[in-house]
């Protein structure tokens, strides 16, 4: 069993090679491999993992100990490169010192790139950041090769065009030798030769045109259908993704990721992608004619060649570094813009207007200076690159047109290789313009491969069991959005079918989070929950969604119409159950007041509604879910207190014979639960009856004294 892990830090903020394992109901913690130190682990509270400024550190609590954690007992020093692994060690410690039972740390916890310090992305064994870009190339090969065999016949098609194209030289070194420099021909036959060798060469240009637009029509085409099924893929995953996964980005970053590294994607493979056959055939095709004409002369095009290839060599990490940072600062871009537009309102309530166009300005600058900086590296680099490329081109005119004077080459000869050097050149060219394209290549492809790999928490199992509703337990949960940060501790209770349960607490006390665990929009860090006495894990993830229903306190609206908006719970809906819906959510008579009724228009999250007549209508989506198991959370804090009575009265309907969880800060509007769970910094403080809680004369007890308090201030 694995439950070793390792620091890099010292007690002194130095880089070392530590070791933390759990052993034996003690942690053994070694530096270096040596001065083993041993922390036993009986009267420990907990182990914590504490964030500083540019590290963080491992402390034991012991039992009893102060809130302060000023008598903590610091075990270890890590830089932020070992967050979820110590993360992880303090999970495996706590269970043990909770059940006296050994977990194993996840592997794909440990699998970190030794040289860059991340973590392997869930499904591959490498790195994406550090890998040889091959291997993305090969992966990129497997993602395009439903479409291989119509991009390899547009590449043939436009191979064809090229190779057609090359006949032009040819011809023109026949017109000039053979005809036009021909002393000792007939006029009427040197006319009729031109005139052939020119339909011919119109005839050549004409069908090289015509299969390149063939070709450039069907790779659009495949191009297109490509980035179409890679755009709904990563859309598909994103769906799919754990609210923990989510979390980690921002909505720029994801819609960068589905949007503009898709065209990148695309647009690399139909400019490149198609072209490397044409671009290889092409120049072996003209190396092996420009051979037959001069050995020599051909040597001396392609003396600069290793030299540009060792310069592409030495300036790729530069670029895909370089590229890097460019990605990450347009995905800061567009998330700016997206707080921006979607907080509106907020911004006009408050006047900060130029705040926030010198925020989004400062951020533009700055992408701005590193999309500069790119370019004016190339702009340094390539042209010197196209510069050497074309040394040889100068040697030829020099050399070979001593040869023309001393008569060992034809002027033909001569004009049918210069004209060569530019199908020559053009894959040289084309290949020294590569580590630009392929930079920004690459850099989309680890962005798009990190989502695509990134494991799928709520994919249901294939032995998942069919779902029957009832008596829903927590077992010893534990759980923290962060690995770091337990934000629920040990929580152990049971709600019997067709409960009503009041969650109580200070702001901050977990209850959103329970809720959360509840909806499985989060999996437990340890321990089991339960429902019908199955594990919530093995029940299909769209039945138990079908069972369940919602109400945030912040609620969202759909762009669309109301009618919409509350159908949404359940898209085979008719108009009667719609409108029953709204009725039971009191939220019909001003529907019915809006110019359109049910096909009203709303804005963005419904911002041209009031805050009330927003929360009528989730509550109305809820009740045409018809749930088993429904959750309120702050359901009515957005209502006036006539409007609030009229909406309990129609919850009070609702809740009958369903297992309902109810947070509300107001807690004379839990009045109704028949149980009470008071949570306390992560934990059940107290559980009851609102009679037994105030007899208790506990947490709970001073919350409603403190309401009542603040009430009759209010009223005076």
């Amino acid at each position: 069993m694995n439950t070793t892990v390792h620091f890099d830090l010292t007690a002194k903020s130095d880089y070392c090679d530590g070791t933390l394992e759990l052993r034996g109901g003690q942690i053994v913690c070694a530096v270096n491999g040596e001065n083993e130190t041993v922390y036993p682990l009986s009267g420990v509270k907990e182990l914590v993992q504490r964030t500083y400024s540019g590290c963080s550190m491992l402390e034991l609590v012991p039992e009893n100990g102060k809130t302060d954690f000023s008598d903590s007992v610091p075990v270890c020093r890590f830089s932020m490169a070992k967050l979820n692994e110590m993360g992880e060690f303090c999970k495996v410690v706590n269970h043990y010192i909770e059940t006296g039972e050994e977990q194993e740390i996840p592997e794909e916890v440990l699998r970190v790139c030794p040289k860059c310090g991340r973590a392997y992305a869930k499904g591959v064994d490498v790195c994406l950041f550090c890998v040889d870009k091959a291997y993305l190339l090969r992966r990129t090969v497997q993602l395009v090769k439903p479409y291989v065999k119509p991009l390899l016949f547009a590449s043939v098609l436009v191979t064809l065009s090229s190779l057609l194209s090359a006949l032009a030289p040819m011809l023109n070194a026949r017109l000039v030798d053979g005809y036009l420099l021909a002393t000792d021909l007939p006029y009427d036959e040197v006319r009729c030769g031109i005139i052939t060798t020119v339909c011919l060469i119109g005839l050549v240009q004409v069908s090289s045109v015509f299969f390149r637009i063939i070709s450039n029509r069907r790779a659009n085409r495949i191009s297109c259908t490509m980035a179409d099924a890679l755009r709904k893929r990563i859309y598909d995953k994103i769906q799919r993704l754990s609210m923990t996964s989510m979390a980690k980005r921002t909505a720029g970053d994801l819609m960068k990721r589905v949007t503009r590294d898709t065209e990148t994607v695309r647009s690399f493979i139909t400019e490149h992608g198609l072209y490397a056959l044409e671009k290889l055939i092409s120049f072996v095709a003209v190396f092996v004619i420009l051979v037959s004409i001069s050995p020599f002369l051909t040597f001396l095009v392609l003396v600069p060649v290793p030299i540009v290839i060792f310069a592409i060599y030495k300036f790729w990490n530069r670029i895909h570094l370089r590229y890097e940072k460019q990605w990450r600062t347009e995905s800061r871009v567009n998330s700016i813009l997206h707080d921006i537009v979607k907080g509106i309102r907020v911004i006009k309530a408050f006047g900060t207007e130029n705040r926030e166009i010198e925020k989004f300005d400062g951020v533009c600058k700055k992408l701005f200076k590193v999309s500069a900086s790119n370019e004016h590296f190339w702009a340094l680099v390539f042209p010197w690159l196209t510069f050497f490329m074309g040394v040889g081109e100068f040697l030829v005119i020099l050399i070979g047109g001593s040869e023309v004077v001393k008569g060992t080459m034809s002027m033909g000869q001569l004009l049918e290789f210069t004209l060569f050097l530019a199908y020559i050149y053009s894959p040289l060219r084309w290949l020294s313009s590569m580590p630009r394209r392929l930079g920004e290549f690459t850099t989309s492809l680890i962005k798009i491969y990190e989502i695509l790999d990134e494991k799928e928490v709520d994919t249901d199992r294939a032995d998942g069991e069919e779902f029957t509703p009832g008596d829903i337990t927590f077992k010893n949960v534990r759980f923290g959005y962060k690995v770091y940060e337990t934000v629920l501790k040990n929580v152990s209770f049971t709600v019997k079918k067709g409960e009503m349960i009041g969650l109580v607490g200070h702001s901050g006390a977990g209850k959103s989070t329970l809720i959360n665990l509840i909806l499985r929009l989060y999996k437990p860090d340890s321990g089991l929950i339960t429902v019908g006495g199955k594990d919530i894990d093995t029940i299909p993830h769209e039945a138990y969604r079908q069972k369940t229903a919602v109400v945030f306190q912040e609620v969202f609206l759909f762009a669309g119409t109301i009618y919409d908006n509350i159908a949404y719970a359940r898209s085979d809906a008719t108009p009667a159950e719609v409108i029953a819906a709204a009725k039971a959510a009191n939220a019909h008579d001003f529907i019915m007041d809006l110019p359109d009724g049910y096909n009203t228009l709303i804005g963005e999250n419904g911002h041209n509604l009031s805050g009330g007549e927003r929360q009528r209508i989730s509550i109305a989506r809820a009740v045409l879910r018809n749930p088993e198991i429904l959750i309120l959370d702050e359901a009515t804090s957005a209502l006036d207190p006539e409007t609030e009575g009229a909406i309990q009265e129609a919850l009070v309907k609702l809740t009958e014979g369903r297992t309902t969880f109810a947070i509300a800060h107001r807690l004379s509007t839990l009045k109704n639960a028949n149980r009470l769970i008071v949570i306390e910094k992560g934990q059940i403080a107290e559980i009851g009856s609102h009679e037994e809680l105030m007899e208790h004369n506990g947490i709970y007890a001073k919350l409603i004294r403190a309401q009542r308090q603040t009430a009759k201030l209010t009223k005076d």
